[in-house]
């Protein structure tokens, strides 16, 4: 059986009891979380996230550069008044450079990427400094708090970077 198919299975219960479809559009903890879209990371689970609570916006490393346009639009549509930023130990994005990438699709794909920047690092705190001033700075982002965290993949404890 694909995923898919298993989705659909594990949906289908779901739905059978779901009773949240009158939730509000804007998230009721008025909160947007940054984060990777690593697996071993339950976003809900480990920061005590219910739907309808805050918006997720997941990608890889959970870059705050790439994540900017929902952010924007979180705040001046959606009404959410806090940025929470959070990166995690043993991430991928750890483990190579641009330059590596690029080769392995170049070698692979045949194709030329060398105008993507796949926003690697090598410092996993200074990753998180990097992207909570880099929200802070933007004129497109509301002055709100905004904080920075490490998730522990082992333990499953936050620690703030500051």
């Amino acid at each position: 059986m694909t995923a898919a198919a298993e989705f659909e299975a594990a949906n289908k219960q779901y739905a059978a009891t779901f009773d949240k479809g009158s939730l509000p559009l804007p998230p009721g903890r008025k909160v947007t979380v940054v984060t990777c879209m690593d697996a071993r990371i339950d976003t809900g689970k480990s920061l005590g996230v219910a739907e309808g609570d805050a918006h997720v916006i997941r990608n890889a490393g959970g870059r705050a550069s790439e994540a900017l346009r929902s952010v924007i639009i979180s705040q001046q549509l959606l009404g959410t008044q806090e940025v929470v930023v959070i990166h995690h130990t043993d991430c991928g994005m750890l483990t190579f450079s641009d330059e590596d990438i690029r080769n392995k699709i170049r070698d692979g794909l045949g194709e030329n990427v060398d105008h993507l920047s796949f926003l690697p690092f090598k410092d996993l705190e200074q990753s998180v400094r990097d992207d909570v001033a880099l929200l802070k700075k933007s004129p497109l982002v509301l002055d709100v708090p905004i904080s920075g965290y490490i998730y522990d993949v082992s333990t499953g404890k936050i620690e703030p970077v500051n």
